[in-house]
């Protein structure tokens, strides 16, 4: 899943990047608050990391901004302004989680996986669909009870597809959340992982849709 992080602290930028990038997602950066609001504003993203105090244009008016224009990603807040009325101010801006710095890494991965999910309709911390179990916390997928291994743009597509097990997918999007933002994207990419995916997990896991896109089958046989 591609996510943007916005934040002008180099220390935390490295910190929770790398922490981020280890947690196999797809990550682009903004520091500046102007910059972060059209990028958002533009791009597809699963969702964002935002601070509040930026240059440019403070954190809540960049998420102020988004809501107001229909932006809908999840958008978790990790801001140095920690009291109660500061964090009632963030969620009511349109925020849908509030983090307090200083934080752990771990709190923040929770609460990111929480958001994606909830904002994708689904409660629970395992997501299944059919025989197909995703565990996102661990990066693992069973298949009847069976432990599989997929690559890591294996993992990615088959997670985003079964976040969004509602509606069909199109391959653009799919492909926006594989590569980040300055690799080299393949126009044949998504086909291949489908394919590689059907030979591991089922021939009719992943639906074709003609001329709109991917869906996840729920039900196999």
């Amino acid at each position: 899943m591609r996510i943007l992080f916005v934040e002008d602290d180099a220390r935390i930028i490295r910190d929770v990047g790398e922490t981020l990038i280890n947690a196999g997602y797809l990550v682009d950066y903004e520091s500046n608050g102007e910059e972060a609001w059209f990028k958002g504003d533009t791009e597809d993203y699963g969702a964002v990391v935002l601070d509040l105090g930026l240059p440019g244009m403070d954190g809540l008016t960049v998420l102020k901004k988004w809501r107001e224009n229909g932006r809908t990603f999840p958008v978790l807040v990790l801001s140095a302004r920690g009291t109660w009325g500061e964090r009632v101010e963030g969620i009511d801006a349109g925020a849908d989680d509030y983090l307090p710095k200083p934080f752990e890494m771990d709190e923040l991965l929770a609460r990111l996986r929480a958001v994606v999910r909830r904002s994708t309709g689904h409660a629970t911390p395992i997501i299944e669909v059919g025989e197909v179990r995703l565990d996102p916390r661990q990066k693992r997928v069973t298949l009847r009870g069976v432990p599989k291994t997929l690559t890591p743009q294996e993992y990615r597509l088959l997670s985003y597809l079964m976040h969004h097990s509602e509606r069909v997918v199109s391959q653009q999007e799919l492909a926006e959340h594989l590569q980040g933002e300055y690799d080299q994207r393949e126009s044949n990419a998504v086909e291949v992982l489908v394919g590689r995916l059907r030979r591991k997990l089922g021939s009719k896991l992943i639906e074709t849709r003609r001329g709109f896109g991917y869906a996840i089958a729920n039900e196999q046989s």
